[in-house]
């Protein structure tokens, strides 16, 4: 086993689509309770499906989830469409102020089933990319007390941030594919990416340093499906997370929950294989995420797709984060 440095996150995911905001505040204590020692929050206005039915405001819980826990957390956020880069400045810099040094932002280029909310047009994604910076320096320049006034694909005018915290957050670009992270290396401070076989997660990470980042944390969103039984999480990866499996053109460009679960009709049981990682033995997860690891991955947030969250966090207490974060 790699000895890990201090540093080693391993978070418990939020899953907003999924659980109801007081199940996720009762979820982030037993997590730590567990060992987990970080979390990620989710941050959509639409589940992926109907069948996990639920979309909690992620800016509201974080609060509260941060004075009950002692966690580290970030969020995956799209400025720019349904959100003004502003009011996420505001909304960041008011969380790192009360938490020092507990709260980071992924920031991404968006989905349109959330942002179509505000009927307004839906960019390409190279235009999405554009104005995804262009919300980054905005905020970046809030931070730093500056006055901003810029008009371009986002309007800002005469913006000052009069509540500021010591330390800026993070700003970790949200890159899924080779493209993206390599971009994301010139600006970002580090790069959250999904999980994938080795070979695969390793041309994300060769592109993002590629392109800046060298040097830089990664951090990983790890899709997994633990259950006591190996066919039970399968089955409920299945039920949980079929819809979310398309490639990053599918799941950005499509409207509505029920279009997902109508292209997921036909995804099968197995197909759930190559893009979640299925195990009723610990100890494979522990083999996976050692994996995870050794790539560079130095904060791993394990999202359990299926809904045995308090036996999946029992479990992975006992058996894999000891041998993790020893």
């Amino acid at each position: 086993m790699k000895e890990n440095n201090d540093t080693l996150k391993i978070g418990y995911h939020a899953s907003h689509e999924q659980f109801k905001p007081s199940a996720l505040l009762r979820y982030v204590q037993l997590a730590e309770q567990a060992g987990f020692n970080a979390s990620l929050s989710s941050d959509h206005f639409a589940p992926w499906s109907l069948d996990q039915g639920e979309s909690g405001f992620a800016w509201s819980w974080l609060g509260a989830a941060m004075q009950a826990t002692d966690l580290s957390f970030g969020i995956v956020n799209a400025p720019g469409q349904r959100y003004h880069p502003a009011i996420i400045a505001q909304a960041a810099a008011t969380l790192a102020e009360m938490f020092p040094d507990r709260f980071w932002v992924a920031m991404g280029s968006g989905q349109y089933i959330n942002e179509q909310i505000t009927g307004e047009h839906w960019p390409v994604k190279q235009d999405r990319n554009a104005r995804l910076k262009e919300c980054v320096d905005v905020i970046r320049a809030l931070w730093a007390g500056e006055t901003v006034t810029h008009h371009g694909l986002v309007t800002v005018e005469e913006a000052k941030l009069f509540t500021r915290p010591e330390r800026a957050p993070k700003i970790i670009g949200a890159a899924i594919t080779e493209e993206t992270a390599e971009w994301v290396g010139g600006w970002a401070d580090g790069m959250i990416t999904v999980s994938k076989p080795p070979k695969e997660l390793r041309k994300i990470v060769d592109a993002f340093h590629r392109g800046g980042g060298e040097g830089k944390p990664l951090y990983l969103k790890v899709q997994l499906s633990y259950a006591d039984d190996e066919k039970q999480a399968l089955q409920e990866a299945h039920e949980q997370w079929r819809s979310n499996i398309f490639p990053s053109a599918v799941l950005s460009d499509l409207r509505t929950a029920q279009q997902l679960e109508q292209a997921a009709m036909f995804v099968r049981e197995e197909d759930l294989r190559q893009h979640v990682r299925i195990s009723s033995d610990p100890g494979q997860h522990l083999e996976w995420l050692q994996q995870d690891i050794d790539l560079g991955f130095s904060q791993l947030m394990l999202h359990n797709v299926n809904l045995q969250q308090e036996r999946y966090i029992e479990v992975f207490g006992e058996k894999v984060l000891p041998q993790l974060l020893r």
